[in-house]
């Protein structure tokens, strides 16, 4: 390619942040051509992507369609995603399944088939699994792309700046060797929306990776990027109130999915638990503020998930099975989620909004493109459980292609 790829320092694309979004537009531009360099600021794939349990919706079940998926994802966002965007989501959910499979993700599935749950807000089971762990699958096979292919890696190095060059984008890093500069014909911009950072100044928990802070989205603000619901943000219904050890832990959807019950202090049911995410957290934030909530052993206030309800359902053992790491996670810190019932509250989980992006994944300045957590509209004011995944390939490998296309 042409542009600025033949200097020294200079890339055709640059992007920045190794989630899924990340990782999948640096693959795309790769295959396109563009001499391409990942910046993120620990190691690669370091990122919310992978602690993202619940797995990947998409419209891949014989009785659904990408319509009734557009349909529930404009339905979950309370109208306020750009239909657009949303319909090239959701368009592109079976490819991007087929996309991952053939990276190395291996889908769960029964008897040979695809499984596939319901989950939250969604008329039609549409959710997919690798395991219970779908966001590490992703970014193993993520990781595993990136690596066999010739592009450049400059992990523990931090974006502090970037500005309008000659023919592109300057970069400014700071790095393990000291300040740099890179020049690139386009940027992709994937380093999430920044919600631990978010908390840790709200003083809230959260379920967000260490590294999520919004440095890079502020940057492409004072830039003059344009923004969208930039501060809609999702709290997960089920965050784990108790032992304190887990605090910050999210019981991913599917424990819902499989049966389990939410019950406040009298013992009854208050939401459908297989309700959209913000209408679940906004009925258990209610209970507990109109006196109906549980008090935990080490302070604060939740209510009761059944996670015994599992079994029940589907036989001794199902629970184990099926979530293994979940199981595991509150074995460890004294609790049976088989026979224990287990004290949740919505914890802070992911932002809704960010910068403004075309179907094309480009932002509102020249050459940069963006994908992910950090981008708007495509989930209005709520998320869709699943959809975060699915985002991250579809328009992850949507910006590495456009801003291929552009450096050339």
């Amino acid at each position: 390619m042409g542009g600025v790829s033949d200097l020294a320092g200079a890339y055709d694309v640059v992007v920045v942040g190794s989630g899924g979004a990340g990782m999948a537009a640096a693959v795309e531009a790769c295959d396109r051509g563009a001499r391409t360099l990942v910046v993120t600021k620990s190691a690669l794939g370091a990122s919310n992507t992978g602690r993202a349990q619940g797995g990947i919706q998409a419209a891949v079940g014989d009785d659904d369609s990408w319509q009734d998926h557009l349909e529930d994802t404009l339905a979950a966002g309370h109208g306020d995603g750009d239909p657009a965007l949303v319909r090239r989501l959701v368009e592109g959910g079976p490819g991007a399944i087929a996309w991952l499979t053939g990276l190395g993700v291996a889908f769960s599935r029964d008897e040979g088939r695809l499984r596939i749950l319901r989950c939250g807000g969604a008329r039609r089971p549409r959710l997919l699994q690798a395991g219970e762990r779908t966001g590490a699958d992703m970014v193993k096979a993520l990781r595993a792309a990136v690596r066999a292919r010739a592009i450049a890696v400059r992990d523990n190095t931090a974006v502090t700046a970037m500005r309008p060059g000659a023919s592109g984008w300057r970069l400014f890093l700071r790095g393990p060797d000291g300040d740099d500069t890179v020049a690139a014909g386009a940027v992709v911009l994937a380093a999430g929306g920044g919600l631990r950072g978010e908390a840790e100044r709200l003083g809230e928990a959260s379920t967000n990776h260490p590294d999520a802070t919004p440095e890079v989205l502020e940057m492409a603000i004072a830039a003059g990027a344009g923004t969208v619901h930039l501060d809609s943000w999702q709290r997960h219904p089920t965050g784990a109130l108790a032992p304190a050890g887990l605090a910050g832990y999210a019981l991913p959807e599917t424990t819902r999915s499989y049966g389990a019950t939410l019950h406040n202090a009298g013992g009854e049911r208050f939401v459908d638990e297989l309700a959209p995410r913000d209408v679940v957290a906004d009925a258990i934030i209610r209970e507990v503020a109109e006196g109906r909530g549980v008090t935990a052993d080490g302070g604060g206030c939740g209510v009761w998930l059944d996670t015994p309800a599992i079994d029940r359902t589907h036989g001794a053992g199902f629970t184990a099975a099926r979530l293994a790491y979940v199981t595991k996670r509150y074995s460890g810190a004294g609790l049976d989620i088989t026979t224990d019932r287990v004290l949740v509250y919505p914890v802070l989980h992911y932002r809704n909004g960010g910068l403004r992006i075309t179907p094309d994944a480009a932002t509102t300045l020249p050459g940069v493109y963006a994908a992910g957590e950090i981008t708007g509209g495509v989930h209005g004011t709520n998320r869709l459980m699943g959809n975060s995944l699915l985002d991250t390939v579809v328009f992850g490998r949507t910006a590495g292609a456009e801003a291929a296309a552009a450096a050339r």
